[in-house]
């Protein structure tokens, strides 16, 4: 199963996320769940730097991608973030829809 953790501020702004594990909805290379993470988490990192100009603290290996936001970004280009980080959100639980005993989304506050 893979899990994925939003951490969220008291004023539940996102600072960051966690996801782990495989989904082992199919065999390595033909998973579209894992795919789907992949594509969804990856992505919303890439689209942070490319759109904000803000790089995330991240760490990602074999089943594993850890990002935050660093503690120092300008006000507008952290509206931004959020926006994005939101909306990473939303995609992750259409997918928890779909395959729900696959993929588990669950906040912690930080």
């Amino acid at each position: 199963m893979i899990v994925v953790s939003i951490l969220r501020r008291q004023d539940n702004g996102i600072e960051g996320f966690e996801v782990k594990g495989h989904a082992n909805y199919a065999k390595a290379g033909q998973d579209i769940v894992c795919a789907g993470v992949s594509a969804v988490t990856v992505g919303t990192v890439n689209s942070i730097e490319a759109l904000t100009g803000i790089v995330m603290d991240s760490e990602m290996k074999n089943g594993f991608l850890n990002a935050s936001l660093p503690s120092t970004v300008q006000p507008q280009a952290k509206d931004q973030a959020q926006l994005l980080l939101a909306s990473m959100v939303v995609m992750l639980k259409g997918i928890e829809g779909s395959y729900g005993k696959y993929i588990k989304i669950q906040d912690i506050i930080t």
